[in-house]
């Protein structure tokens, strides 16, 4: 595995690429804000490459244009290289928060209790809103044990403009998608979403969850090494941001490295 520092960076060059498909970037002082369909937003990153720190000025700036553009207010960013942001938001009245981040090291392989089969899901599958449905009510309804809910919430929305975007990205390879069956019915969820970044493969495990009556079998880890099986095929570097703490931990156990926290802020 290369060194930390050159692992951080990777990330970084992952969420500065990561949008250019999707949204025009316009700049906020020393922020990058993708403004792009809401139906797939993207959170304001600090630029890459500026000797500039963020200020609260630019914190608010990029909320204006979220707001101006109906797209979420949120932002991101890794503290150990851009610690400053903390404190910008929090100061500009967003709800600030640190969350686990991990890198895919030697991940374990996890086997699905009995009759459950494990799908990657094709882009024009009639029952991809009823996957989607997992998703929101499995992050409707947080808590349990910790192995329901991988990572935080996507934003994603799960209406028709929402199950459209993700189409159209599981067509051209930017998200890929698994579902657990279980009798018919989806029972858990998880995506991939590699970025080509000079040659170098990069992707992020995003949107784990589980229906909240199936809790605590083992299922979202399931997804999750399914998951990294399927992105190193391609990918270099598989990372995910842990919901907490105690989910970091779950997935430290199936072969995932903490590395570094990752900051998030949005509305209070």
């Amino acid at each position: 595995m290369p060194a930390r520092p050159g692992l951080l960076e990777c990330i970084e060059r992952y969420h500065a690429a990561a949008p250019l498909a999707d949204a025009r970037i316009e700049r906020a002082g020393a922020l990058d804000v993708p403004l792009g369909d809401p139906a797939w937003p993207y959170p304001a990153r600090p630029t890459r490459g500026t000797e500039s720190k963020v200020t609260v000025a630019d914190v608010r700036a990029a909320v204006d244009l979220q707001q101006k553009a109906d797209l979420p207010v949120a932002l991101e960013w890794i503290p150990e290289c851009t610690p400053e942001v903390a404190a910008a938001a929090r100061a500009a009245g967003l709800a600030v928060d640190e969350l686990p981040l991990l890198v895919a090291d030697e991940p374990v392989e996890l086997l699905f209790p009995a009759g459950v089969r494990l799908y990657v899901v094709g882009a024009e599958d009639p029952e991809l809103p009823h996957y989607q449905e997992v998703s929101a009510v499995a992050f409707a309804h947080p808590g349990g044990p910790a192995d329901v809910q991988a990572t935080r919430p996507d934003p994603r929305q799960r209406d028709a403009a929402g199950t459209a975007a993700l189409r159209e990205r599981i067509a051209t390879g930017r998200t890929v998608m698994m579902v657990a069956i279980e009798r018919g019915a989806p029972v858990a969820v998880g995506l991939h979403q590699p970025v080509d970044i000079d040659g170098t493969v990069v992707s992020e495990i995003v949107g784990l969850a589980t229906a909240p009556r199936l809790r605590g079998r083992g299922l979202g880890a399931g997804i999750a090494s399914a998951l990294v099986a399927h992105a190193r095929e391609t990918a270099d570097l598989v990372f995910l941001a842990a919901g907490d703490d105690d989910v970091a931990r779950v997935y430290e156990r199936i072969g995932f490295a903490w590395l570094a926290r990752i900051g998030v802020a949005g509305p209070r």
